[in-house]
């Protein structure tokens, strides 16, 4: 068998595998609609981690405390900060009863660590039901809390939410970073509701506080500097105790990073703790990222060589429909329809630029969330 013939046999493997995944995908979350019923209002602490967030905190603490939500306090943690922030959170306590404050004072054993401040914050928690987001995230809306909310039950102590970014004008790496969004979204949702839950963002996720404490907190992987959300999920939930909120008065949104090389330092912190999820979620997660990577390089291959080139274009083709159902469907969710069009330019163009940081990672690691 000549080397064309295996690399063409290797291609129509690959793309039955991306079908698969990507079917998947669609009919566990793509085509599934947003649970809108709101519950009663439960006691709900709003804990913000921030460092050096002194802008962020004066114009978005006066959307959260405008939340159309009965019974709620913020637990504002700084981190160590060394602009004004520790000032503007004292300006925010003084007018607002239900907001309470932790400073946390620069500790040599936990410098950096995100992790540290936020179990300080957990701590000073008065409130069961947590949620939890960032200094730089508004709510898409003042019935934010209600919604994430509504997704605990008995059964449920995880909500997991979607933390969008906002969108700028003229810039492919503003696409690039919220396509990027969508499709972890769509992944970590999907698992989720195929009793599979690996990860959530820490911009809009919520769990109760005694399962943070039933598991010793973050104590199992507080050395590693990123994942006080994605490890933290990773580490404690199970096919039952999982819930997904995702309607559109639920999202948060993030201001984006607005240079590639900030926002690769950012990968690079979150991209590190893949390493450290369960044995099942990296086989399953490592095989649909190769697999998208051997899509294209087999597929590119093959037609510079132009083996069976109608055979090549015809499962690209199907390929390439089968992730536009999925990744439509998903975008149309979370309004982000620009990106539809352009998602198979902005799938190559991410996943090259995840290997150079896969690669990058291997040599030398980030060290500090901030």
């Amino acid at each position: 068998m000549t080397l064309p013939s295996i690399l063409f046999y290797a291609f129509i493997a690959v793309v039955s595998i991306q079908i698969i995944y990507y079917l998947s995908f669609l009919f566990t979350f793509g085509v599934k609609h947003a649970e809108t019923r709101l519950k009663k209002h439960i006691p709900i602490s709003v804990i913000i981690c921030a460092k050096n967030e002194a802008e962020n905190l004066k114009k978005n603490i006066p959307l959260i405390l405008n939340q159309a939500y009965s019974d709620f306090e913020i637990v504002l943690v700084n981190d160590s900060s060394f602009d004004n922030s520790l000032e503007i959170m004292k300006d925010f306590e003084a007018k607002n009863n239900n907001i309470k404050i932790v400073d946390v004072k620069i500790n040599e054993a936990f410098w950096g660590n995100k992790k540290y401040a936020l179990t300080l914050g957990i701590k000073a928690s008065k409130h069961d039901f947590l949620v939890f987001t960032d200094a730089d995230c508004i709510p898409n809306s003042k019935h934010w809390l209600a919604h994430m909310s509504s997704g605990f039950s008995n059964q449920k102590s995880i909500v997991l939410g979607y933390g969008a970014y906002a969108k700028k004008k003229f810039s492919f790496l503003n696409k690039l970073i919220r396509f990027e969004t969508v499709m972890t979204a769509l992944q970590y949702f999907s698992y989720a509701e195929m009793s599979l839950p690996y990860m959530g963002v820490g911009r809009n996720m919520a769990y109760r506080k005694d399962l943070f404490f039933n598991n010793c907190g973050f104590n199992n992987h507080m050395s590693i500097k990123s994942g006080d959300d994605d490890l933290f999920i990773n580490e404690v939930a199970n096919t039952t105790n999982t819930a997904i909120c995702f309607s559109k008065e639920s999202f948060t949104i993030s201001e984006p990073k607005t240079t590639l090389k900030a926002w690769i330092l950012q990968k690079r912190r979150h991209i590190s703790t893949a390493n450290f999820y369960k044995l099942k979620h990296q086989l399953l997660l490592g095989v649909f990222y190769i697999t998208q990577l051997l899509f294209w390089t087999l597929g590119i291959s093959l037609i510079i060589l132009g083996f069976s080139w109608q055979w090549i274009i015809a499962l690209i083709s199907l390929r390439l429909v089968v992730q536009w159902l999925s990744f439509g469907f998903t975008a149309k969710k979370f309004e982000e329809t620009d990106l539809i069009i352009l998602a198979p330019f902005l799938e190559l163009f991410l996943i090259t630029t995840q290997l150079s940081i896969f690669i990058t990672n291997l040599i030398s690691k980030p060290k500090h969330w901030k």
